[in-house]
């Protein structure tokens, strides 16, 4: 009965996503620290995905509605605006206090937050912009650049290059199944901007371009 509570919860956060950041965290820190702190640093940089997520679906929710997408909690009614709302507001003070006051750190905590910062910021104004893949970017770069900041390491630049990358690839790779209905909603966002083919063919070269800075790093 309680899973059945949560799950329109985990599925406004986007939890495929949520799960993928919140993995590749834990991986990191394993390879940084080790299983104890590594298992805190996931659960905290989960609490910042919720943000990104829940803040998503509520800003979206009036342009989810229009275009019908019951694949989506609030448009199904498996959650209400009110009670997504209000769990976005309990737990932002908890995910910001965690970060902060967990195995990151101050130095890694604030770079964590700043990405959440990002995300939080495409959602409500970045996703009409050419300059959509901005957030996606520095986001995705900053989630490898906390934890190497929490055990005083500089991270290297092929990591922050490699995770920028992947950002934006993401970011694209995201908006294609949507992509219709966001221009016809006058998203303008560099996807949406580009269309459909040309945007699979960024993500194919951003791709290649991180498989080659793997490579030769």
């Amino acid at each position: 009965m309680r899973l059945l509570r949560v799950k329109p919860y985990l599925k406004a956060a986007h939890f495929g996503p949520t799960m993928i950041v919140t993995a590749i965290a834990f991986i990191l820190a394993v390879q940084l620290w080790w299983e104890g702190p590594a298992y805190v640093i996931a659960g905290t940089v989960f609490l910042g995905q919720l943000l990104i997520g829940w803040s998503n679906d509520l800003y979206d929710y009036p342009d989810d509605l229009q275009n019908n997408r019951v694949n989506k909690p609030l448009v199904k009614g498996s959650v209400t605006v009110a009670q997504l709302r209000k769990a976005t507001f309990i737990i932002l003070p908890i995910a910001v206090a965690a970060n902060l006051l967990g195995p990151l750190g101050i130095k890694g905590g604030l770079v964590y937050l700043f990405g959440v910062g990002c995300g939080i910021a495409y959602n409500f104004y970045f996703k009409y912009l050419r300059f959509s893949p901005l957030p996606y970017a520095l986001a995705c770069a900053a989630l490898p650049a906390s934890i190497y900041l929490a055990v005083n390491r500089i991270p290297p630049l092929w990591i922050l290059i490699s995770g920028s990358l992947l950002g934006v690839a993401f970011h694209f790779l995201n908006v294609l199944k949507d992509i219709q209905q966001d221009q016809e909603s006058e998203i303008a966002g560099l996807p949406q901007l580009l269309g459909k083919k040309r945007s699979i063919a960024v993500i194919v070269v951003l791709l290649l371009i991180v498989f080659c800075v793997l490579i030769v790093r």
